[in-house]
């Protein structure tokens, strides 16, 4: 059996930024063993599979397929960039002719259109509730050190404590922050939080104008930290996000209600950038946009 295989860079206009994930468009449905093992091999924070929903349909004329992520470890609900990963995949190289696609998902229908160089995405919004710093100063101490924070919020719905740095912070005290994964494991064991952003209010009159910044860490499920707010799961609930995805559901709440804009540009600050705009619509949901660049495309031989 051979099955295709593509590594795509998602959030990104550029080869080796952003964040990466597989992607797999299979004919036919395999065992979840299967899919697990192939997840293990490949060793991205996801891979996807896509399965069409209806037989008679191929890649190029279907309009809805079924897509399931899985990390080296789990299967996951969720994951934003791999779900733009793979629309790209079928825009790009399976020529699809649709102009929105409709993913199938243990998340209900997701729905990407692509628009110009770069797709969207429609994801439920997950806003966060505020939050005493003192019932998690172990962990805010951990991750920020000594630098002054503004906001602490918790989303109970995705586990992910949202830390704001003060105002008065530069840049590079996000971008500079030594985090030590074992510390912050160490420093929360009650469950409550399975996934570490720390933002902070941008520049917008400064091109490119983001609006805000972030960095996420999410140690407690194998994840020092993700390259584009691309990527979380909890591996207890199954419940998932991409940083990138799940926790700009998170901080797209956060940063309309703070800035009073229901539109956003964002910038992840790891090691590899990444860029989203993000658009908070009505009825609990938000646009999610950005780009995605092939770097491997091959064959999985079984």
């Amino acid at each position: 059996m051979e099955i295709p295989v593509y590594t795509v860079d998602a959030f990104t206009n550029l080869l080796f930024k952003g964040n990466p994930a597989a992607i797999c468009p299979l004919m036919h449905e395999l065992s979840d063993d299967l899919y697990q093992r192939i997840a293990a091999e490949l060793n991205l924070s996801e891979t996807a599979f896509i399965t069409r929903v209806n037989p008679s349909e191929n890649f190029t004329t279907g309009s809805r397929f079924q897509l399931r992520w899985f990390t080296p470890t789990t299967e996951i609900n969720l994951c934003g960039h791999a779900t733009l990963a793979s629309a790209a995949v079928l825009f790009m190289h399976k020529k699809n002719e649709n102009p929105k696609l409709v993913f199938e998902t243990r998340s209900g229908d997701l729905a990407v259109t692509q628009q110009g160089e770069g797709y969207v995405m429609d994801f439920p919004l997950n806003p966060p509730t505020q939050q005493d710093p003192n019932d998690f100063r172990d962990l805010i101490k951990a991750a920020v050190g000594n630098h002054p924070i503004q906001d602490v919020y918790l989303s109970p719905q995705t586990k992910k404590l949202l830390v704001r740095l003060s105002d008065s912070c530069d840049r590079s005290v996000l971008t500079g922050l030594k985090v030590d994964p074992v510390a912050l494991q160490r420093s929360e064991t009650s469950g409550r939080v399975k996934g570490l952003i720390v933002t902070m209010k941008g520049s917008p009159e400064i091109q490119p104008g983001y609006d805000f910044y972030s960095r996420y860490f999410a140690p407690w499920n194998g994840i020092p930290e993700d390259p584009v707010t691309g990527r979380r799961y909890d591996s207890s609930t199954g419940h998932t996000f991409s940083l990138l995805c799940s926790a700009h559901t998170v901080l797209g709440s956060y940063w309309s209600q703070k800035l009073g804009k229901n539109k956003m540009f964002a910038h992840q600050c790891s090691s590899r950038g990444g860029e989203l705009r993000l658009e908070v619509c009505a009825e609990g949901r938000i646009n999610i946009s950005g780009e995605a660049v092939t770097v491997l495309q091959g064959t999985i031989t079984l």
